[in-house]
């Protein structure tokens, strides 16, 4: 069972970095390997995001609900269907001198054990380019 915990000192205040990672929509204008991005809301703080990943010519969209909480500066998401047996990730943002403590937590499984033996590692290994392309795009975005 994969689980990983990421973080990163980013030169970006804690509300533009969450609202960053907020911005599902522009997902596939940076997130390497991200294809498509579709998003229905459901009030102010959930929302249903269907993404479209692709590795080659290997295509897989999965859905996940997203709880953006600004009150505390967290983003979780959770997999709804797809081929994860569950995937769990969690945003968090805290000030740290002139920037943000950027920490990021992934807990997944997926369901096809023949599958799971080639993707897991493969998905593990893509989750710090996609720490990378928030901080270029923070960079992009903030200056």
């Amino acid at each position: 069972m994969p689980k990983l915990n990421l973080e990163r000192h980013m030169p970006h205040l804690p509300e533009r970095m969450f609202d960053l990672v907020s911005d599902l929509e522009a997902y596939p204008r940076f997130i390497p390997n991200c294809r498509a991005m579709e998003v229905r809301r459901d009030g102010n703080e959930v929302v249903f995001a269907t993404m479209t990943i692709g590795f080659g010519p290997v295509t897989q969209a999965y859905t996940s609900k997203v709880v953006a909480d600004r009150s505390t500066l967290t983003i979780g998401a959770d997999a709804v269907d797809g081929p994860f047996a569950y995937l769990n990730s969690k945003w968090t943002f805290e000030a740290e001198g002139e920037g943000t403590r950027v920490r990021f937590a992934i807990d997944f499984k997926i369901s096809n054990p023949l599958i799971a033996a080639v993707a897991e590692p493969a998905f593990m290994a893509k989750q710090e380019e996609i720490i990378d392309a928030f901080a270029e795009e923070a960079d992009r975005r903030f200056g």
